[in-house]
């Protein structure tokens, strides 16, 4: 269809033109659209009466009646509230694509951006680990690192093989992805709450060529050991008997470090800020997890966002409780160290009952938070560690989208169908904006020209290609498909509200429906199971729930509990059981979860067993009617 313009005569009697494109209105907020509507209605109005002999002061005033009337007043609102915050955003989206295009023209690394870091300040404290209270200086977190880059030349290893890393959360973490990548050499950052299939396959997507693992998950990796073969070597971290080291054929990585020299590589990688830095993995919406792809410019990108937007500076302390190897641990988090200069206190694991009194031990003065954390700290006693914090910032945040210039950052939430989670598109075939209040996918706009808006996507090019979506904001384009189902509200800001397709989130971890039921069915002898999220009324995410076929009555739930801790992390456990003589499915025998997902753990309404994992009795107990409205009004912990 034809742009169409409309002629108004403007105060000096001059006709003008405002011109609505049918064509490209999908380009436009909803919102932003209608204000130009009425914004040209009421300049139309306040022309004709200046045509007609009224006053000047007749005519603004019955033009911003007329603007006002037709609901310009809600755009004006929403402008006042938020024009500073769009401006902020603004000057902070153009000094990080300034530094980007600076970065990429100089071809730089995440190490040769650390070395700049090092000059700058190499005698304050970098990385403080909260578990012994160790602390390494700028310096020495080089030094560590060209130590483990000599390491890894004396395996014969150079740019572009992968190494796996699998440990508990600390400085070790980061000294070695860090050295690695000044070879060029690529980690992959292994969730330790893996388990037998799904760490081997972890293992196996990567394309290892070792494997780094800490003392402490010395069990896990005996029970992928012998899938590994030859081709995967094994170095441990930590206090392991040498009994033990033997049976894994492991060497000690420890030694090996220690003996390393300390001076740079002279060996250099032709890398640049677009290449390969290391694999985070996600569940995705199906299936086991996935190797995402980190390149240098995105970690960038992430941790120089943060810094600005948030409003950190370069004498902060920032406590990091969150994994590293998460995005949001190692990036936004250990991100602040390295490419800006803070020093950050690295937390083994999450405590909410040493959170303050952490950040009071170290000074810290900015905090990393997910919506759970936030929770389980309101959930505690009170505390004069409460108020007796530095604390001045906490990050952790979806974000926003300016309603006033929509169009500056490319990203959308757009309709999905609730069953299907399809993209709803309208008669051009294009996808539908959200307005403020529905929840939709979260997409944006690929430009892989961009540092900005470039999708890097996974190791593996099916896994990516399901990511991407065409004909989104106009004919011919692409977009990311980001699996996170939002909310808007009218000031542009986002909350999150669910995970699309096969997955739900749980414990700030996503957690792959699919790949779930596998395990379980496997354990069960191939019964059928039925695997969901469902929501507990004042709980972030959603919790676990299988469905179980189970006729006999022979379920025993001890022994089901002791084989799901052998081979789920605790965020992928069930949290709720039902047992039903047989799961529902299509004629296809795909298992139907709708009507589960919406009887969620009530009793009252099905005569199936239910039950819910007790975490403090370390049991499933049965749901009864009591238990039911104590689990809904928060007075049973989940």
């Amino acid at each position: 269809m034809e742009g169409s313009s409309r002629v108004f005569v403007g105060a000096s009697g001059e006709p003008f033109h405002v011109l609505i494109s049918l064509t490209h209105t999908h380009t436009l907020s909803l919102s932003s659209l209608r204000h130009r509507m009425r914004y040209a209605v009421s300049l139309g109005s306040l022309g004709l009466l200046r045509l007609l002999g009224a006053p000047w002061s007749w005519s603004v005033a019955a033009g911003l009646g007329l603007y006002l009337g037709s609901g310009g007043w809600r755009y004006l609102y929403v402008a006042a509230r938020t024009a500073k915050r769009d401006l902020n955003g603004v000057l902070v989206l153009l000094r990080v694509k300034l530094a980007l295009w600076r970065h990429m023209r100089n071809g730089s690394t995440i190490p040769s951006i650390f070395a700049q870091t090092v000059a700058l300040h190499p005698d304050k404290p970098a990385l403080v680990y909260e578990a012994t209270g160790e602390t390494w200086t700028f310096s020495e977190l080089d030094r560590l690192c060209n130590g483990v880059a000599h390491w890894a030349l004396s395996q014969g290893w150079g740019s572009g093989d992968v190494v796996a890393l699998l440990m508990e959360s600390r400085p070790l973490q980061v000294v070695l992805w860090l050295g690695l990548a000044k070879l060029g050499i690529e980690s992959a950052l292994i969730n330790f709450n893996l388990r037998r299939d799904s760490l081997m396959h972890c293992l196996s997507v990567s394309g290892a060529r070792a494997l780094v693992f800490g003392a402490e998950l010395s069990d896990a990796v005996s029970e992928v050991s012998s899938s590994l073969g030859e081709s995967v070597a094994l170095f441990c971290t930590g206090d392991l008997s040498p009994d033990h080291m033997t049976s894994l054929k492991a060497q000690p990585f420890d030694s090996l470090l220690a003996s390393a020299p300390r001076h740079p590589p002279t060996c250099t990688p032709s890398k640049g800020f677009s290449d390969r830095l290391f694999y985070i993995y996600t569940s995705g919406t199906t299936g086991l997890p996935k190797a995402a792809i980190v390149v240098h410019s995105r970690y960038y990108r992430m941790a120089a966002f943060g810094y600005y937007a948030f409003g950190m500076r370069p004498d902060d302390i920032l406590y990091d409780c969150l994994p590293l190897y998460h995005s949001a641990g190692n990036i936004i988090g250990v991100g602040q160290c390295l490419i800006n200069g803070l020093t950050v206190v690295v937390k083994k694991k999450f405590s909410a009952s040493r959170f303050w009194e952490d950040c009071i031990k170290y000074n810290c003065t900015v905090v990393q938070y997910i919506g759970e954390i936030c929770r389980y700290l309101l959930s505690q006693p009170v505390r004069p560690s409460e108020r007796g914090h530095r604390v001045r910032l906490a990050v952790g945040s979806c974000g926003f989208n300016s309603m006033i210039l929509p169009n500056v950052y490319p990203i959308r939430l757009v309709k999905v169908n609730e069953e299907t989670m399809e993209l709803v598109r309208n008669k051009e075939g294009l996808c539908v904006p959200c307005k403020p209040g529905e929840p939709g996918l979260l997409v944006g706009k690929i430009n892989q020209q961009d540092p900005l808006r470039r999708f890097d996507g996974y190791a593996n090019q099916e896994a990516t290609k399901k990511k991407i979506a065409h004909n989104v904001f106009k004919k011919n384009d692409s977009a990311y498909l980001s699996g996170d189902v939002l909310v808007m509200d009218e000031l542009g800001y986002m909350y999150f509200r669910d995970r699309s397709g096969d997955t739900f989130r749980w414990k700030g971890e996503n957690v792959s429906t699919t790949e779930v039921e596998g395990i379980l069915s496997s354990l069960l002898g191939q019964t059928d199971v039925a695997v969901y999220g469902v929501t507990v009324p004042g709980v972030e995410g959603k919790a676990g729930m299988a469905a179980i076929a189970e006729s006999t009555g022979s379920f025993n739930c001890e022994s089901f509990l002791r084989e799901v801790q052998k081979v789920l992390p605790p965020y992928a456990r069930p949290v709720f059981l039902r047992i039903s003589p047989q799961v529902d499915t299509t004629g296809t025998f795909k298992i139907q979860k709708t009507r589960l997902q919406k009887e969620g753990f009530d009793p009252r309404i099905t005569e199936d067993q239910i039950y819910f994992l007790n975490s403090r009795a370390g049991r499933y107990e049965v749901v009864t009617e009591e238990i039911y409205n104590a689990l809904g009004e928060n007075r049973i912990p989940l």
